[in-house]
Order: structure tokens, then sequence, then C-alpha cells
């Protein structure tokens, strides 16, 4: 009989990948401990994501896109991400990864991982520097449930058949639309929309739950 086919998505900073993006490129601008109180305060559920995220972007202008590389360098995949992955594909499932932060960072780990979809913001560019501009479909409140639905939707998956995994406030969309919600080292505001709450830094954890 042929597995039925099934969706899982990944938030990206602090959960597919131990760092958070932007604070990493923040270390290499110099405003890290600034970004990191703005990054805080956003997965808190304290300020707006998409204003929150601007505000820091704008903080990153003119710096070298070297020095962004320099930083996603350091970016590292969470205890036991790839045999997680492996596993989950052995199980029929489809892995996706959503971000708020840079497509720049996610794309690399996406190949890396051998994830099917990923989903990111642009940092804006302009002669090797950035702008303190982003772009992209992860900027909304809800953009990350609306990216769920729209894989399941070319996928065919029913949305019974998905599940999100995440650790902050802009998770909560794809936690409103996915069928098992895993909170993986989360802020106690997404936790408390979780099915299950996992406090050990490894995603092998997941696999318990997961048919």
């Amino acid at each position: 009989m042929e597995k039925k086919k099934k969706l899982i998505l990944f938030d990206f900073d602090s959960t597919l990948v131990n760092n958070e993006t932007i604070d990493e490129i923040a270390r290499e601008a110099g405003v890290e401990e600034e970004v990191k109180k703005i990054t805080k305060e956003a997965m808190e559920g304290k300020l707006n994501f998409e204003q929150s995220l601007r505000k820091r972007v704008s903080l990153l202008k003119d710096l070298p896109i070297e020095k962004v590389e320099k930083a996603i360098k350091r970016i590292t995949p969470t205890e036991g991400a790839e045999e997680t992955i492996k596993e989950l594909k052995n199980r029929g499932y489809v892995v996706a990864v959503v971000s708020g932060g840079f497509d720049i960072a996610v794309n690399k780990i996406k190949e890396k991982l051998g994830l099917d979809y990923a989903f990111a913001n642009r940092l804006i560019v302009k002669d090797g520097k950035l702008t303190g501009d982003v772009e992209g479909e992860v900027l909304k409140e809800n953009a990350k449930g609306e990216i769920l639905e729209k894989i399941a939707k070319i996928e065919g998956i029913n949305l019974e058949d998905t599940v999100a995994v995440g650790d902050g406030a802009n998770d909560i969309s794809m936690f409103k639309k996915a069928g098992l919600k895993i909170a993986f080292c989360a802020k106690p505001i997404l936790k408390e929309k979780a099915d299950i709450c996992i406090e050990k830094r490894d995603l092998r954890e997941i696999l318990k739950y997961i048919k």
C-alpha cells in the first residue's frame, strides 16, 4: 500500500538551525545587542513581526554582502536535523521550511538538508551593500499559515495531514492551520497553542510524535 503523503513545515531560526540569522548578521554590523533585543520582543509577541523585522534590517544598512556571507557561515543545523529529515522522507513527508529571515541563509540549509520547499524574505542589496530594506512573502503576521496552505494545495495534502514545528510568536499562524502543532524549545506564547512541547534541543525528539 502506498504511504499517505503528508507535509511538515519547519520554522528556520532557532528551530531547524541553532541561530537567529539576523542576530548573526547584526554581529558583523556591530549592532548585535540592539537587534537581539528587538528579535526577543518579536518572538515573545510583544512587537508586530513585519515592523520589528523592518526596524532590525534598517540597522544593517551599508553592511557589505561579504560580511553577510561571513555571518551565514556560522549558521548550523540543530542537533539531529539531518537524521530527522531523512526519516521524515522515509515516512512519506514533504519537508518544507519557512522563515521570516532571509533566503541567502535558508537556501543553503535547504540544499544541505535536501528540503522540498523553502520560503523566506530577501535582503535588498545595491552596489554590494545592504540597503536596509527587505522584501518577500513572509512579512505579514499570517504569512506562515498561508504558506502551509499553499504547499498543501500544490501537493494535494489535507490540512489534517500537516505538521508545523516552530518556536516563536510568528509561528502562530501556521499552528492555526496545521493538523499537529509542535513547539520546539519555544516561547510561552507559542507553547500555549501547541499539541506537543519539546524542551530538549534535539530535532529527533519530534519523531516520537509523528506517524
